[in-house]
């Protein structure tokens, strides 16, 4: 009987997941497609002819190893500086009485309820003024504080009782030491998730990246593929395919953390 009554909620959820699936199938089979055949009618999802020249002319076309280069570095350095710096943050919020760090942290999470889009502005001003315009440090410096890196640590944190600490102490840990032999490894799976996820952010940012860059040496791999876009006429075939490219690298980092992925539900609610 039980077996019966879940037949229902099974169904709903393979098409809830056929639902989601199929642009994604739509995108990737449509980048085996000639330019001939994307805007043909009627649509088909197949490719009648398949074909890799948007691949071969993506790939000759744009210096992908160059944007590969700049995305890794801005997305691996941010990565782990942001775990460092939202560790660090997360514990003396937790683990520190001081009424002035509770303003702060509250002015902290304040600032989640802002869009990106408003501080960008003065981020951009504060950027320039320190000579980092145009380059990958630009990029890397205002991203590396996030409210939900911190948040995140906080709360874990919060959950280490405190006579542990204390115990520490009394064997003759210093705080820094207390953090980085004691604290941090127990925020092992944290800093995993938080990695994860960071890394996703960086990798697939556009527009603050898109508004310090200006050397196309220097562009990082989303702003690249901006440029494919035309102000007229846009090569679909090609962008399509260069998307699937860019996709790849986070495709593999999904393959080797999906458990951490899958169970990581705390950023339920947050924004980068």
């Amino acid at each position: 009987m039980r077996n019966v009554r879940s037949i229902p909620t099974t169904i709903v959820l393979w098409v809830v997941a056929a639902l989601y699936l199929f642009p994604v199938a739509w995108f990737l089979l449509s980048s085996f497609k000639p330019g001939s055949e994307l805007f043909s009618l009627p649509l088909s999802i197949l490719p009648e002819n398949w074909t890799v020249s948007g691949y071969s002319t993506a790939w000759s076309r744009f210096d992908f190893q160059l944007y590969f280069l700049n995305t890794t570095i801005v997305a691996v350095v941010t990565t782990v500086l942001t775990v460092i710096v939202s560790a660090a943050t997360g514990y003396a919020f937790a683990k520190y009485k001081a009424w002035w760090l509770r303003i702060f942290f509250i002015c902290i999470l304040a600032t989640t309820m802002l869009p990106t889009e408003v501080i960008m502005p003065s981020s951009f001003a504060v950027v320039r003024d320190l000579g980092l315009y145009d380059t990958l440090a630009g990029i890397i410096v205002p991203s590396i504080i996030t409210a939900t890196g911190i948040f995140m640590f906080r709360q874990y944190f919060s959950t280490v009782p405190d006579e542990l600490m204390e115990a520490a102490r009394i064997d003759g840990v210093g705080e820094i030491g207390l953090f980085l032999r004691i604290m941090l490894p127990l925020a092992k799976p944290m800093m995993v998730v938080l990695a994860i996820f960071s890394f996703q952010w960086r990798w697939n940012d556009y527009i603050w990246p898109l508004l310090i860059l200006r050397d196309p040496d220097r562009y990082t791999l989303q702003v690249a593929l901006r440029s494919i876009v035309g102000a007229d006429n846009i090569d679909w075939s090609v962008l399509l395919s260069a998307s699937v490219i860019s996709l790849i690298p986070m495709i593999i980092l999904f393959a080797i953390f999906q458990r951490q992925i899958m169970s990581a539900d705390i950023n339920s609610g947050l924004k980068d």
